[in-house]
């Protein structure tokens, strides 16, 4: 099937926008972008009207919990967290996503059409993420990147957790203990397994550690959750010292060191930045970190950490930063191309141009100005959401199967 955008302002946010231009689609992916003149539009083609309109990339959040800990579902819904284990890399998100969970339509409402899922802070480590769609039938439908990161945490989370229940890890020292006790075990493993392949042995598979291994390969992003400067630092040794591909996640205070983190060329997905200082460790949370943070020269994305602010307030978090000193152009990156290749999946999605997904938002304006809002939301090329004037409601394609 093919389909054309046009008329639209189109913000292609990795190249020059484009006042009355085309998004050629067909078969969910963007086949071209330019000047409305210049796009040969085939005669079979659907034609959507943007014309007085902003046509960008969906909004991609890096950092949330959604599916794996529903709104208002109460313990049942809540699969954040298998606390059981301090090394839980053999855990995957995946299995506790529930694609019915409201915050998927409310990421829609918002703009935002991917999103990776990753577990909860309370462990040292806390497994593998995945990249997935806003909509979807099914998770199978939704899954765009199976191979995306590993999270883990360091800082309060997991010292309180395993502090409380009196075994290790309970103080920092124990956190960062558990992770470079389970990337020597990885490395051991790694040695073990590639000895026993060329001599045609048998070998034991064993699921954490081949995770692990995969991180050490450079197969998985190392995604670690830590707010504190002196607990990024922790971050960046560890780094170092097992040669893994590191993304700061919340780095609350990483506008401290700001120059470290650009030297470093270490990328920080940022936020969530609507919260109150809950705990220590958040007490320099500031909206001018990403201006501060962008200006040093680090990659900069913005997170929610849905469900901790509501997903749909993502460019809402961006707005507000432009107000606190971020370029509005960098804002924009840090919703789209940032996020994208900051996790090596911007061979899919992230900006407008030829061979990515057709992930597409029109909006009523600039994103940036808080009065705009999405009026219709394409994924992979099909419609899934469009905002009725009539009655003011924001309306999601069905997912259910129907006879």
């Amino acid at each position: 099937m093919v389909s054309a955008i046009v008329g639209g302002y189109v913000v292609p946010v990795d190249g020059e926008p484009i006042d009355g231009g085309t998004v050629l689609i067909e078969d969910g992916r963007i086949v071209e972008v330019g000047a409305d003149a210049d796009v040969d539009i085939p005669e079979d083609a659907e034609l959507i009207d943007a014309a007085g309109s902003w046509v960008l990339p969906g909004f991609f959040d890096a950092h949330v919990h959604l599916g794996v800990h529903e709104e208002g579902e109460g313990w049942s819904g809540n699969d954040t967290n298998e606390m059981t284990d301090p090394n839980g890399a053999r855990f995957r998100a995946i299995d506790g996503i529930d694609p019915y969970d409201v915050g998927f339509d409310d990421a829609l409402a918002g703009g935002v059409t991917s999103v990776v899922v990753k577990p909860g802070s309370g462990n040292p480590i806390g497994g593998r993420t995945i990249g997935v769609k806003t909509w979807g039938r099914t998770i199978l439908d939704m899954v765009f990147a199976d191979q995306v990161s590993v999270k883990s945490a360091l800082g309060e989370n997991p010292k309180r957790v395993y502090g409380e229940k009196k075994q290790t890890p309970s103080t920092r020292l124990g956190v960062a203990a558990i992770i470079r006790e389970a990337f020597t075990k990885a490395q051991n493993y790694a040695a073990q397994r590639d000895h026993a392949r060329d001599e045609g042995k048998p070998f034991d598979v064993d699921l954490t550690l081949e995770t692990l291994a995969e991180v050490l390969d450079g197969e998985l992003y190392w995604d670690q959750h830590t707010h504190r400067a002196d607990d990024i630092v922790t971050a960046i040794r560890l780094a170092e010292e097992f040669g893994y591909k590191l993304v700061v996640n919340h780095g609350t205070e990483g506008h401290l060191i700001a120059d470290l983190l650009a030297e470093k060329e270490i990328p920080v997905i940022l936020g969530p930045l609507f919260t109150t200082r809950s705990k220590v460790e958040l007490r320099n949370r500031t909206l001018r970190s990403a201006g501060i943070l962008a200006r040093a020269g680090v990659k900069l994305a913005i997170t929610t950490d849905h469900p901790v602010v509501p997903i749909n307030f993502l460019v809402y978090q961006a707005a507000l930063a432009v107000k606190d000193g971020l370029d509005p152009e960098a804002a924009l990156r840090s919703l789209t191309v940032n996020p994208a290749s900051m996790l090596g999946l911007d061979d899919r999605i992230g900006s407008l141009k030829p061979g990515l997904d057709a992930d597409v938002v029109i909006w009523s304006g600039d994103p940036l100005d808080v009065m705009n809002r999405a009026l219709r939301v394409f994924v992979r090329g099909k419609e899934v959401y469009h905002f009725d004037e009539s009655t003011g409601d924001g309306v999601v394609a069905d997912r259910r199967y129907r006879e």
